[in-house]
């Protein structure tokens, strides 16, 4: 079985949308007490989230780094498919963010996006890569 997804991310240069997007989910993270959701929200459940986020922050580091390691190589960018679900979480988070920024217009999801016009160019690499980084074929 072939995992396309690493063809995509080697071949087709997927790897920069998901290094964007853990990137995004990382600043996300480590700002998740200035977000307005958060603030909404009871004293007991922000503490389990930061908890939750500073422990998340360390894995992104990592898998930033193992998909920068891999990408030379096909059979190294192949071990990277028991990443696929923190791959899809930092990617809908981006895509979220990008959406809330444009919908609610909050001044932090602004500020965490950054280039909204870039962003919305992303929203399609973003859905290309959720689509590709799960495919696989005989």
């Amino acid at each position: 079985m072939t995992w396309l997804g690493g063809i995509y991310l080697k071949e087709e240069g997927g790897y920069e949308i998901v290094l964007k997007a853990l990137n995004h989910y990382k600043n996300r993270l480590m700002t998740i007490g200035e977000s307005p959701e958060l603030k909404n929200s009871a004293a007991m459940f922000a503490s389990i989230l930061n908890q939750q986020a500073r422990k998340t922050v360390p894995k992104i580091d990592a898998m930033t780094a193992k998909i920068q390691a891999s990408i030379g190589d096909i059979h190294d960018v192949n071990n990277l498919q028991e990443d696929i679900s923190f791959m899809e979480k930092s990617l809908s988070c981006y895509e979220s963010d990008i959406h809330k920024a444009e919908d609610t217009g909050y001044e932090y999801f602004v500020k965490l996006i950054g280039d909204m016009v870039q962003a919305r160019q992303d929203l399609g690499l973003v859905k290309t890569a959720m689509d590709k980084i799960k495919q696989f074929s005989a």
